[in-house]
């Protein structure tokens, strides 16, 4: 298996084939990153981002195993907190609540639902609604703000805002030289100037346990 990790030392067709993909798949101030569906840390299960470009660690998620899987933080390389990611309990469906940093008492930002048309067949589905209030509170009134479309599982989804324009995608990443595939735990988060990039992996995080194996 290809090494993935800061600073790594891999083949440098590797690197100049995600990059080319990339650039042609998306415009030149896009942020491309790479992600792996796991873990730094030993007896975690998680999330590592990297930039594309450098290698440089991006974002991480880190949690025990052991751990309660309905209560996700997103941090910065650093390890600092940016967004708390929770599943509302006690709600219809399978709906998530986004929180801005860590604590108790914090207000969500964004509240994020599946969608209830997933029996459709075409690629462009529906997958997830996200609703944002600009009070910050839970009980106001949410608008649609971002909608997502796709097949998490074939790692082919886009992030459209409430206008319809692309904000972000999801793609599978390229193999090297060799034509070897990286599999579905390392593939490419591409975010337009539009959107917050942690805000595309909170929701990328969210897609993964609404429609990812658990």
């Amino acid at each position: 298996m290809r090494k993935v990790h800061p600073g790594a030392c891999v083949t440098e067709t590797a690197w100049d084939a995600s990059a080319s993909a990339a650039s042609a798949d998306a415009a030149a101030d896009a942020v491309v990153l790479t992600v792996w569906k796991k873990s730094l840390l030993p007896n975690c299960i998680g999330f590592t981002v990297f930039d594309t470009k450098r290698g440089n660690l991006v974002f991480r998620v880190d949690n025990y195993i052991a751990g309660n899987k309905d209560h996700i933080l997103l941090m910065d390389a650093a390890g600092t907190p940016l967004l708390t990611i929770r599943r509302k309990r006690l709600s219809l469906g399978d709906t998530w609540l986004v929180f801005e940093g860590e604590g108790e008492s914090l207000k969500p930002v964004f509240t994020a639902r599946k969608s209830v048309n997933i029996l459709n067949s075409s690629k462009n589905k529906c997958l997830a609604h996200l609703m944002s209030s600009s009070s910050g509170t839970e009980n106001m009134k949410k608008e649609v703000a971002y909608e997502i479309e796709g097949s998490y599982a074939q790692r082919c989804c886009t992030f459209y805002s409430k206008n319809r324009r692309k904000v972000a995608e999801i793609k599978m990443k390229e193999g090297g030289a060799g034509g070897v595939g990286f599999g579905a735990d390392i593939f490419r988060l591409i975010v337009q100037p539009e959107m917050d990039t942690a805000l595309a992996m909170a929701f990328l995080i969210l897609l993964d346990h609404m429609f990812g194996s658990r």
